[in-house]
């Protein structure tokens, strides 16, 4: 309920500028042309209201509906929570094991980080998803994750009466040699007849709404349980690639230390409670955490300020060995790459070969990093600002040697073998 008021307060209602936006057009178009077609075909051709199954079937079509809108709504419009413009923690001490973000003019609580689209500091980021044009954070966690449990589950129910429908319907038109299979056919057999006849406009439209509802269902799906997987485990997914670095420094430097995550409570149902509640609201106000025995409130962010002064930890050089011409997600590099292309709508960065990539964090088909502009600041190894954006690298090979950076956002594809 606490949610719930915070969407409807009166100040937020300049948020409903995010709806005029690619991400949310899109997803609420998915989720009105698959909850509209289901109904209509249950009504008119499926399963009739004058039924009992009918009218369960149809009050279930609108509970998935409601229950997905809510938490979509919930998710965008009472966002992440950010860390309060000017920060500071309570011990001035404390300070110097936490970084200090120049554009919020506040130094970023545990587990926070700066969000270029949004411009503030989030609390407990994840990520920035253009779905719900807002981060995935502290506060949104647990109804942006229903949401990504919900759509599945009605886009699943909507598939079903698709199907059902287009097969009842055309069963006594067409001859699909099933002939010896039984199958129970009385939701076909209407007396009257449907008032409205099953023609080629309502096949048409019940088959792109089923290829919307299973790609969603497949799609939002994966989501779902990459959601689910870092919440059991308490962690963001830029905090379990801050780990890995982690562990890839203490390797590399051969230190007698282990690196523990220390808000991972050591339990997956008492890291679920820090995200899921009766209440609906999360654990704690997102600046300070419950931590694991051994560890101090600091943990992370002192692990953050050492790979920060590690060079060789913070990044990984890389070499185009492949001209990219800047397409958003051209098939010509696999299915694999296709399917797991980051959800973003920064544009790439056109790449030729023997240009050079300096990678920050990534995943097994992609690498997140910066693009070095000008070779011929090597030595210097000074770092030019630019603006945001977004790049795929068709494959990259290690180098070992720092270059100029920009601050630019990339993207590359890569090949498994040998990638970091």
């Amino acid at each position: 309920m606490g949610i719930f008021c915070s969407v409807i307060k009166f100040e937020n209602l300049q948020d409903l500028r995010r709806l005029c936006h690619w991400g949310p057009i899109i997803a609420l178009g998915v989720i009105a042309i698959c909850s509209t077609m289901a109904m209509i075909d249950s009504v008119l051709w499926y399963w009739p209201l004058h039924t009992t199954g009918g009218s369960v079937n149809f009050i279930m079509l609108i509970n998935w509906t409601v229950m997905i809108l809510y938490n979509y709504f919930n998710a965008m419009f009472a966002g992440p929570g950010f860390v309060p413009r000017g920060w500071k923690p309570e011990k001035s001490q404390d300070s110097m094991y936490l970084q200090y973000c120049k554009v919020c003019q506040a130094y970023k609580a545990p587990r926070s980080h700066h969000c270029r689209k949004c411009n503030r500091c989030v609390m407990k980021m994840d990520h920035h998803c253009p779905w719900i044009n807002n981060c995935c954070g502290h506060q949104n966690h647990a109804s942006f994750t229903l949401f990504l449990l919900l759509a599945p589950l009605g886009c699943t129910h909507a598939a079903f009466i698709f199907v059902m429908t287009m097969y009842t319907q055309l069963y006594n038109r067409l001859s699909f040699g099933w002939n010896t299979v039984k199958i129970d056919m009385s939701a076909a057999r209407r007396d009257p007849p449907p008032i409205v006849p099953f023609g080629l406009a309502a096949f048409a439209a019940t088959l792109f709404a089923l290829g919307l509802a299973l790609g969603t269902t497949i799609a939002v799906g994966m989501l779902f349980f990459i959601q689910i997987k870092i919440i059991l485990r308490n962690k963001t997914s830029i905090e379990s690639w801050i780990e890995e670095k982690a562990k890839d420094r203490i390797q590399y430097y051969q230190l007698d230390e282990v690196f523990i995550f220390p808000y991972d409570m050591g339990s997956k149902w008492k890291n679920f409670k820090q995200v899921f509640t009766w209440s609906g609201v999360p654990e704690g106000d997102g600046l300070e955490w419950p931590i694991r025995e051994g560890c101090d409130q600091y943990s992370l962010t002192i692990e953050q300020l050492k790979q920060k002064a590690d060079k060789r930890v913070r990044s990984v050089r890389y070499k185009v060995i492949e001209d990219y011409n800047g397409a958003c997600c051209p098939l010509n590099r696999g299915v694999r790459t296709f399917f797991t292309s980051p959800c973003t709508e920064e544009p790439r960065i056109r790449l030729q070969k023997g240009e050079f990539i300096l990678a920050t964090r990534g995943l097994r088909y992609w690498l997140y990093g910066d693009k070095i502009l000008d070779d011929s600041f090597i030595e210097d190894m000074s770092v030019e600002k630019k603006k945001s954006t977004i790049a795929w690298n068709l494959i990259a090979e290690s180098l070992a040697l720092q270059k100029k950076l920009s601050k630019t956002k990339v993207v590359f594809d890569v090949e498994p073998r040998g990638v970091v």
